[in-house]
């Protein structure tokens, strides 16, 4: 998938019209995207977030959450705490 939007720092929409938001500590993975990257959304085993993105040409991976749920605010603070 590609990206279509990506305007706010913490949501980028894809090619297939579905919104997904940045986990918080991940935002620093994404400032190399561009339209062009490829990514690819995989199912997470990581309690916090339902999926995530990886970039198809670096393997990184960012957690996200379809974009009108919301994060949990203690585990976003506990996970951003210990890095």
């Amino acid at each position: 998938m590609k990206i279509r939007t990506h305007a706010e720092s913490h949501v980028v929409e894809l090619d297939d019209g579905s919104q997904w938001q940045i986990f918080p500590g991940d935002l620093a993975t994404t400032l190399s995207w561009k339209p062009e990257t490829d990514l690819r959304l995989e199912q997470s085993r990581d309690p916090m977030s339902s999926h995530v993105l990886v970039n198809a040409a670096d393997q990184s991976r960012v957690r996200v959450i379809a974009a009108h749920e919301t994060w949990p605010d203690g585990e976003v603070k506990n996970a951003l705490k210990s890095g």
